[in-house]
């Protein structure tokens, strides 16, 4: 079930980026393994806390940390590098919003009855 949900919580943050003007997100079935496992440790966090939009970044924040990511000017994979990488404060309203987005379809499944 994580799975399934972190794969529509990826399309839909593709599509709000395609929404943008940013095409760097390849769909969930192209998505390089460490994307989505990232996107489903998002949605565990999600489905086992009572959580707010800038909980959730700063629960990606310490993940991508100990995976070894630092604050970059670019997204970098290889040098594992990333702009969001700054308090969610500091975050441009555009990728706060991916984190309102996220929050919804998790809290739309956890609270689903059945």
């Amino acid at each position: 079930m994580h799975e399934m949900i972190a794969a529509l919580c990826h399309e839909v943050n593709r599509a709000y980026c395609q929404s943008i003007g940013d095409n760097s997100q390849p769909s969930w079935n192209d998505a390089p393994e460490w994307q989505k496992q990232s996107a489903i440790a998002g949605v565990k966090f999600h489905m086992e806390n009572e959580t707010t939009p800038e909980q959730s970044h700063e629960s990606w924040m310490k993940q991508k940390i100990d995976d070894g990511w630092v604050y970059g000017e670019v997204k970098d994979p290889e040098l594992k590098t990333h702009p969001c990488m700054v308090p969610y404060n500091q975050l441009p309203q555009e990728q706060r919003s991916k984190d309102y987005l996220f929050k919804a379809i998790c809290d739309f499944y956890r609270r689903k009855p059945g």
